[in-house]
């Protein structure tokens, strides 16, 4: 699994990346060596942690909740668990925030790697059937804290297969996956069996037999 990645410049939960990673490890640092059914932190002990007074620090924590990064505790709700999501911001990486030059150029790229896919990989069953950059590549913003990418696979003709030695299936929809998660730190990827069902709204940037690039 990828390292989560911060970006400056951004707010997580209404705090700094930096200051946010930091209280998350403190969180950490606090229930180290627990046995599991002692492992829970309080309210009172979060909100030390991340700096946060009494009215900032319960939207703060119930967003967390929502969010997937705390969970509590059934016969205490004043007591947290933490997730292993909340493991992944105590280990984020925090980097500057990807300009909108470098990310067309990376889309340039995907597509470039989409048509060798279907041109010389021809031990790999599936192939792409179409590339789609959605989210907030589709925004304005002049900085962007990932790349999201739809990439709808598709099985590979028999006349452009290898004729010995195919990968099973699974393995080559994970080579494709990591080919394009390869790219770059920023790149998030999402496979799709069909062009119908690519994250919407989309832009289709690359597409079997047209390369409709752009």
């Amino acid at each position: 699994m990828k390292t989560l990645t911060l970006v400056t410049k951004r707010l997580y939960f209404g705090i700094d990346p930096l200051r946010l990673r930091e209280a998350s490890g403190r969180v950490m640092a606090r229930i180290h060596g627990l046995a599991p059914s002692r492992a829970s932190i309080s309210a009172e002990e979060l909100r030390r942690d991340f700096g946060l007074d009494t009215v900032d620090g319960h939207s703060t924590l119930e967003a967390m909740v929502a969010d997937g990064l705390l969970r509590p505790r059934a016969s205490a709700p004043s007591e947290y668990r933490v997730t292993g999501r909340f493991v992944e911001y105590a280990k984020a990486r925090v980097v500057e925030p990807l300009p909108r030059s470098r990310a067309r150029a990376l889309v340039a790229r995907a597509c470039e790697l989409a048509r060798e896919v279907n041109t010389s990989w021809n031990r790999n069953p599936v192939e792409i059937g179409a590339l789609a950059p959605f989210g907030v590549y589709l925004t304005r913003e002049p900085h962007l804290d990932a790349l999201p990418l739809g990439i709808a696979l598709r099985m590979r003709p028999a006349s452009r297969r290898a004729r010995f030695r195919m990968l099973p299936k699974a393995d080559g929809v994970r080579d494709v996956r990591l080919a394009f998660e390869a790219l770059s730190s920023f790149t998030h990827v999402r496979l799709a069996t069909d062009v119908e069902q690519l994250p919407r709204p989309c832009a289709i940037v690359f597409q079997a037999g047209t390369d409709a690039e752009g």
